[in-house]
């Protein structure tokens, strides 16, 4: 099975032991867990973004007097 040597400071190798304390998984179990949950979250960030994206309208609708920030005038404009 392939493996991989990863180096850390001793500092960084601290605080990768005490977050896998806290989930109370081994290091190499919660070495091995990140990159499987930062695929998932991605996945869930692309999902979340497009959902938003199709509901836009409705959302528009439902709140008319919401300006998303990128319309919003800043400063001076805005008074």
């Amino acid at each position: 099975m392939p493996s991989l040597n990863i180096t850390f400071t001793d500092e960084e190798l601290e605080a990768v032991r005490a977050a896998a304390a806290a989930e109370g998984k081994s290091l190499k179990q919660y070495v091995h867990d990140l990159p499987l949950r930062e695929q998932q979250r991605l996945q869930f960030v692309r999902y979340a973004v497009s959902w938003g994206e199709a509901h836009r309208a409705e959302f528009d609708e439902a709140f008319p007097d919401e300006i998303p920030p990128a319309d919003r005038r800043q400063g001076a404009e805005a008074a």
